[in-house]
């Protein structure tokens, strides 16, 4: 909700973002309604407009009403939503968020708190600290906020008692101490009074500190972090065809550093390195460096396929992690416990993949900061130290080092369940993929009929045959047709074999299958299974994919143990970590693929003493 108070277009020059939080009840809003009519930032009348309504409800006047405009939240009396409004002072325009203290909306608060360069922390100096004061204060930390305000409130309810004061700031100051933040002042202040908002109130002769207003020109603005190693989230890849323009457009946000024409870059987690050739913008003038912010295009000299999510960065500069494991730290807000072993959907930058936890290493109260150990799940409130794991690896940074690119948020049933930071990238060497080959290998039920046995029966014998290409080379119905050939051939040879397209695969698939066990890609997981049955029959099982990765591959290649997949690349590029078995241009004919497939399976001895 924007709220409306007749500056929603500051005018030109500097801007900062500060979230308004604590504990429900203690008076956020009310201060920010203050403040915006000490500071003349309200609309004509709308102090008249929200008294007259007061007075028809037969309600007390309330400065949060100019904030709490939503129906419901004014009948229950708190803060659902982030609420946006605008002031000025002679030195900067200011964006504040007044975020929800209720419990319950805590993705909000930190939804708001995620934009903002500063906080304002309420704390209500008759209530004292409560449960969301800690809670918000540990949020902040998290999240990176290093300039916090805690404005102790309601002074006038207390007599402004300078004792009483002086206990939340030394309480709240050794709780801070613990999550490593150092709030930048202590104001006592009344915003339903206004006292210390924009001028020094004689209500407290014994404070000698800023105004809010002061403090808040006293913050420092953030400048954009071109000093940062460059990154650049891959959002998407544009092909333009008209007008013999051939250019492919690396489209998204530059989030820290800068770039120019003619650096080399890198895109991770595949690898790929060009150059870049141009930096696109629409409608601006031509500027060969990109810099932190800018939301704009790159071509490059040499053409290389990425897919959305990969994350940009320049070789000579450090790079970014790449790992399938990450050791995090999140605070969990689903209506259902985070578990181990079912599949969520993470965010991560331009990124999206499936991830599962693997461990709880520890679980914080947040409110008391005190530990509970070797705990299974992660309850809703709760912050956790965890491990967790994509099915592909990504690119990321530790979150102490780049901000944007080391924060994530996980869905759960279509809405955000969890947020939270990266603390360090785990080798991967261990897998969820890889516990569920060891289980099942270690409790496989062997055939009374031998490998060799079907193998003199059948007159070949077993084996994966995978022909993957990539699509965008015009080159997938080929390997498909590629396939189906070969299995024709092979059947009227009286060969044991079945193709099994990828579509037929993906049927059926659903929640319930994820949750089994692996959150990977449904579709290999279910072509790696079928596979191990398949040839462990003693079948020439034929599949066709046309956009495979090598991770991808290496799945497959996992599953189907301890037989071996044999891949024919057709077209495509082939994977360094994964080399193809037989690669055929995406010119070959159907004939003359089916012929060198078959020269393989007996270069191989999967067929004997017979050449298709």
């Amino acid at each position: 909700m924007d709220t409306d108070t007749g500056l929603a277009n500051p005018a030109s020059g500097e801007q900062m973002s500060i979230v308004m939080i604590g504990h429900v009840d203690h008076g956020k809003s009310t201060v920010i309604g203050r403040l915006l009519a000490e500071t003349g930032s309200l609309p004509e009348g709308k102090i008249e407009q929200v008294r007259a309504l007061c007075q028809r409800h037969a309600r007390p006047f309330e400065y949060a009403f100019l904030l709490d405009a939503l129906k419901d939240e004014q009948a229950q009396g708190i803060t659902i939503d982030t609420a946006r409004c605008f002031f000025k002072t002679q030195k900067r325009n200011y964006i504040l968020i007044d975020a929800p203290g209720h419990i319950e909306f805590l993705k909000n608060m930190i939804t708001g708190a995620a934009r903002a360069d500063a906080a304002l922390l309420v704390i209500d100096a008759a209530e004292g600290i409560r449960e969301n004061s800690r809670r918000h204060g540990y949020m902040v930390s998290m999240l990176g906020l290093r300039q916090l305000v805690v404005l102790v409130n309601k002074m006038d309810l207390i007599g402004y008692d300078a004792a009483r004061f002086e206990a939340i700031k030394a309480e709240y100051s050794a709780f801070l101490g613990k999550v490593n933040l150092a709030p930048l002042a202590f104001i006592p202040i009344s915003g339903r009074e206004g006292t210390n908002l924009t001028t020094v109130s004689a209500a407290t002769p014994w404070y000698h500190g800023p105004t809010v207003l002061e403090q808040i020109d006293a913050l420092r603005r953030p400048e954009p972090p071109v000093a940062l190693p460059f990154r650049f989230p891959v959002q998407g890849v544009y092909k333009f065809t008209e007008l013999e323009d051939d250019r492919r457009i690396f489209a998204g946000t530059v989030d820290t550093g800068q770039v120019a024409v003619g650096d080399e870059v890198v895109f991770l987690p595949s690898g790929k390195r060009s150059r870049l050739a141009s930096v696109e913008r629409f409608n601006a003038p031509t500027d060969p460096v990109a810099r932190a912010g800018e939301a704009l295009g790159f071509c490059l000299q040499t053409q290389v396929y990425v897919k959305p999510g990969e994350l940009m960065a320049k070789v000579s500069e450090p790079q970014p992690s790449v790992s399938t494991r990450m050791r995090v730290n999140l605070f969990w807000m689903g209506k259902a416990p985070l578990i181990k072993r079912k599949t969520y959907k993470l965010k991560l930058a331009a990124a999206r993949s499936q991830v599962a936890l693997v461990n709880v290493l520890n679980v914080l109260d947040a409110s008391e900061l005190t530990s509970v150990h070797n705990k299974q799940q992660v309850d809703r409130h709760d912050v956790a130290e965890c491990i967790l794991e994509c099915p592909k690896p990504l690119a990321f940074d530790v979150e102490r080092d780049i901000v944007g690119t080391g924060r994530f948020v996980i869905v759960d049933d279509y809405e955000i369940a969890g947020a939270g930071i990266i603390l360090e990238a785990l080798r991967d060497q261990d897998s969820i993929l890889k516990d569920h080959f060891l289980e099942r290998e270690r409790h496989w039920e062997s055939s009374a009929v031998s490998a060799d046995q079907r193998a003199a029966e059948y007159r070949h014998r077993a084996k994966f045959v995978l022909l993957t290409g990539r699509s965008e080379d015009g080159t997938a119905d080929t390997a498909q047709v590629l396939a189906k050939a070969l299995e024709r051939q092979l059947f009227e040879l009286h060969f044991r074999a079945y193709y099994l397209g990828t579509r037929n695969v993906s049927l059926g698939l659903d929640a319930h299958f994820d949750e089994a066990g692996y959150g990977g890609d449904s579709r290999i997981r279910r072509l790696g299974e079928l596979a191990r049955i398949l040839t462990d029959s003693g079948l020439i099982f034929i599949a066709s994919i046309p956009d495979l990765d090598r991770y991808d591959l290496q799945a497959l290649d996992l599953l189907n143990k301890p037989n071996e997949i044999l891949v024919v690349n057709v077209g495509g590029q082939t994977l360094e970590d994964f080399p193809a078995a037989l690669a055929l241009s995406s010119g070959t004919t159907v004939a003359d693929g089916v012929s060198a497939i078959g020269a393989l399976l007996r270069q191989r001895d999967v067929i004997v003493e017979y050449c298709i």
